[in-house]
């Protein structure tokens, strides 16, 4: 039986939320476009690429676009959402992350951050983390959105270590879909009625510790 070496996380959801921004953004296109959209409807694009988001949202509105006018939207919408994250600070970090993130290293776990997201790197910078990343693959290193897997083999591929020397942590469905794919060990952080195929689940990382999730992952293989 391989031993965990590495943890990967996605970002959203899991070290700070910036699904608030997101939904903000994405609901003041909506409007402009004559539409609205909710909270709970925004619950479908956690974890879905920009391009994907946008697809489902103009699906939603009952609107077919040519393909430059979509991307000039997707490129309205970001410019929105970077102007809300830009304010974030290390007070936006999620409760338990620094904790569990001491831990970490104190355990020696290689770490990676697997996000979709292409604004990644300006949000750890933000939010002062991206020096707790051994590797930080975003959405300008991988071509295919998750539930592909691409963007976990590739962190584990750019750390070194196999994939069933790996732990994912997500928030999202797609992600933990992902993170199965790619043949890891997952843990849903959030509902056990929705993260149905994780491994483990917690409420957040504050919920957790390393030891725990490592005895969970090593006797359950």
């Amino acid at each position: 039986m391989s031993v965990i070496k590495a943890f990967l996380f996605d970002l959203d959801g899991v070290i700070v939320d910036t699904a608030i921004y997101h939904y903000q953004a994405w609901k003041r296109l909506a409007n402009e476009l004559g539409f609205d959209i909710s909270e709970e409807f925004n619950e479908r694009l956690k974890g879905v690429s920009r391009m994907e988001s946008l697809d489902i949202i103009l699906e939603h509105g009952g609107l077919t676009l040519p393909e430059e006018k979509k991307n000039e939207l997707a490129a309205e919408k970001n410019q929105w959402y970077l102007e809300l994250v830009s304010r974030m600070t290390s007070d936006d970090i999620l409760p338990g992350v620094a904790n569990f993130f001491s831990q970490v290293r104190k355990a020696n776990l290689l770490t990676a951050l697997g996000s979709v997201s292409k604004n990644a790197p300006l949000i750890l910078e933000r939010i002062g983390m991206s020096e707790a990343f051994d590797v930080i693959i975003d959405g300008t290193k991988i071509s295919k959105g998750k539930p592909d897997p691409e963007v976990f083999t590739k962190g584990a591929a750019e750390l070194g270590v196999n994939p069933d020397e790996c732990v994912v942590f997500e928030d999202a469905v797609a992600g933990v879909e992902a993170g199965k794919r790619g043949g890891m060990f997952v843990v849903g952080l959030g509902s056990p009625d929705v993260l149905t195929q994780a491994d483990l689940i917690a409420p957040s990382l504050e919920n957790l510790t390393v030891a725990d999730v490592l005895n969970k992952a090593e006797t359950t293989r």
